[in-house]
């Protein structure tokens, strides 16, 4: 059986998606085959060019011919924030399975919307997922079964923080994720979303309330492609920092930034508990550190755990004990997932509701910055 697939969008994360569409059967032993029918993307001639390379059969420069072909079964999203819903709603109503990049939408009320129609295509097998990719992680995959399986105890603390630099020159142009109407927000949905959706699954808790600051610091930048010294203002946030409680009680502290200079893409999170802790650093992803706190006090210490052994989250079917993967196999890990779960009629996670809770955290961040109020429910 095969699982037929058209890609929206090109760039960044659709080369990502395209690389694992690629690779999913030739490392897992899957009950549906792959066939990359299509991708769509503005630019003709950039779309044919970017489809040949990345091994898709065909190309279109209108997104709905993908969501009516009858040789099309899934919808894979991977476009700017402000047409997830319109193109996932039509894809719903057209009987297709849909992937949608993250964060799920712009605000609350599209997110809303596409949960509803998700629920809608449901009873016809119809699934959904949204693309938290570092759920895919084995060292992510392994914290989180750690702290289901109590080794930690009690969670009491979440420390979250997503570090990158890559607009620190305030000459970098004005580009689509520096403006509310096509990103929604800035660091905090970009990257923040992340660290949400991160301490949310592997510690099984929700955040309940937030209390958040949030700051613009390069006010105006260089219209992209301008060369008489016209500038255009940013419209989103440069940096988001709230904490936050959640479900089970544990206190939570978050740090989204793109002006972290020195900082690439430096994401880590810690997890305290009454038995133990544990941390993990995207910057070496291969491994987990743990903290045994049952331990007799002359033996305790963080141990560093590399994620590469069979019995390890997704690691059987890829290389012998000590041969690391990297970050494109969390990509191929998530299309794993959602093929079994379509082959089996199960319903994938995180799912369009999972993604909406995690817009709705985002939404009171923004709603606590602007009020600048101690406490903001979610």
């Amino acid at each position: 059986m095969n699982l037929r697939v058209g890609m929206v969008g090109y760039a960044f994360m659709g080369k990502a998606h395209s690389q694992a569409w690629r690779t999913v059967n030739r490392v897992f032993d899957l009950p549906m085959q792959v066939e990359m029918v299509a991708l769509a993307g503005r630019d003709g001639a950039a779309a044919q060019e970017a489809a040949a390379r990345m091994g898709w059969g065909g190309s279109t420069t209108d997104w709905r011919e993908l969501v009516t072909r009858d040789d099309i079964d899934l919808i894979d999203i991977c476009t700017p924030g402000d047409t997830h819903a319109e193109i996932a709603i039509a894809a719903l109503a057209a009987g297709k399975h849909v992937l949608c990049e993250k964060p799920l939408a712009n605000t609350v009320a599209e997110a809303e919307a596409m949960v509803a129609a998700a629920d809608a295509a449901h009873p016809a097998g119809v699934r959904v997922m949204c693309g938290f990719n570092y759920r895919r992680v084995p060292a992510v995959t392994l914290l989180r079964d750690l702290i289901a399986d109590g080794r930690l105890g009690e969670v009491r603390h979440v420390r979250a923080s997503y570090q990158q630099d890559w607009i620190v020159d305030p000459d970098f142009p004005l580009v689509w994720r520096l403006q509310k109407e096509i990103a929604g927000t800035g660091a905090l949905g970009d990257i923040g979303a992340h660290i949400v959706d991160f301490t949310q699954f592997v510690t099984g808790q929700r955040l309940t309330g937030v209390s958040a600051l949030t700051e613009t610091f390069i006010k105006e930048r260089p219209l992209l492609g301008a060369t008489d010294g016209a500038t255009g203002p940013v419209t989103v946030d440069d940096a988001a920092i709230f904490f936050g409680r959640m479900s089970g009680g544990a206190i939570a502290t978050y740090e989204a930034t793109r002006m972290a200079t020195g900082r690439r893409n430096a994401l880590r999170v810690e997890i305290n508990g009454s038995l133990g802790s544990a941390a993990f650093d995207l910057e070496r992803l291969n491994e987990l550190e743990f903290y045994d706190g049952t331990q007799p006090a002359g033996r305790q210490g963080f141990t560093r755990i590399l994620v590469t052994e069979a019995e390890h989250p997704y690691m059987s079917a890829w290389w012998p004990t000590g041969h690391i993967i990297g970050y494109e196999h969390s990509f191929t890990h998530e299309v794993r997932d959602l093929i079994e779960a379509i082959a089996t009629g199960a319903d994938p996670a995180p799912s369009f509701r999972d993604a909406l809770q995690v817009q709705r955290v985002l939404d009171a961040v923004l709603a606590s910055a602007a009020s600048q109020s101690s406490w903001t429910a979610v």
